[in-house]
């Protein structure tokens, strides 16, 4: 069984693919997207950076140093070379967040240094692992990149990006609760033996891929929803 359901057959480029966790990192951009999209006013030069920079942090370089971490989606790629993508896409996205600096001010270098230390803490699971929790991945998957998105194009935050921050932490925490059961079943579970025996004496047999099914269902549904949405938002603003 694939180690995902996004995951390719082996090779170097589909590796790649793999590792990005393309449905994951499009969700996540997308809160960046609602971010920007709830601001008093939008500048699009401004989104597409955010854009980039969370980008190469949360689909690159996180994504690579999850996978140094144990290879869990069973790619052939070389220490190394997760090793070189993780820091070329942390340097890039603290590089876009520095430059940014000259439009946005200062208090764009608090959301860059929170930012790097929750990649880099959560991933390679520092502090014995006390961040790498299912709170901590909503807050820095879901609630970090609406702050950040909006701090960027308002230059501050207030109760709007709040709000929004909060849906976003319910919705990843959703999306943690979900992706966590069905990697354990895809890539810790050898078999499942039972039945499910309904009111009326129907009887289903239970198996690795029936227990599967509702859970990659959500989850396809909600990465592209929230696609869906955040594209729907900026469209709005740039009418």
């Amino acid at each position: 069984m694939r180690p995902a359901f996004y995951a390719m057959r082996p090779g170097p480029m589909r590796d790649w693919w793999t590792v990005v966790h393309p449905p994951y990192t499009a969700w996540h951009l997308a809160y960046v997207a609602i971010g920007a999209s709830l601001a008093p006013h939008v500048d699009g030069g401004r989104l597409a950076g955010t854009l980039l920079a969370f980008f190469c942090a949360v689909g690159v370089s996180a994504h690579a140093l999850a996978e140094v971490h144990g290879h869990p989606l069973r790619t052939g790629l070389s220490d190394t070379a997760l090793w070189t993508v993780a820091a070329i896409g942390l340097v890039a996205a603290v590089g876009l967040g520095v430059v940014a600096l000259s439009r946005v001010g200062a208090g764009l270098l608090v959301f860059i240094a929170v930012g790097a230390v929750l990649l880099v803490s959560y991933n390679l699971e520092w502090f014995g692992g006390r961040l790498h929790t299912d709170v901590v991945f909503a807050a820095a998957w879901g609630s970090f990149p609406v702050l950040t998105s909006y701090y960027a194009q308002a230059e501050r935050l207030d109760g709007v990006a709040v709000v929004a921050a909060i849906a976003a932490f319910l919705f990843s925490w959703a999306q943690r609760t979900l992706s966590s059961k069905a990697r354990e079943l895809r890539r810790r579970v050898v078999g499942v033996d039972g039945t499910m025996t309904r009111r009326d004496g129907s009887v289903t047999a239970l198996d690795i891929a029936t227990l599967l099914r509702p859970l990659e269902v959500a989850l396809h549904a909600l990465a592209w929803g929230m696609v869906a949405l955040a594209v729907a938002m900026t469209l709005v603003r740039f009418k």
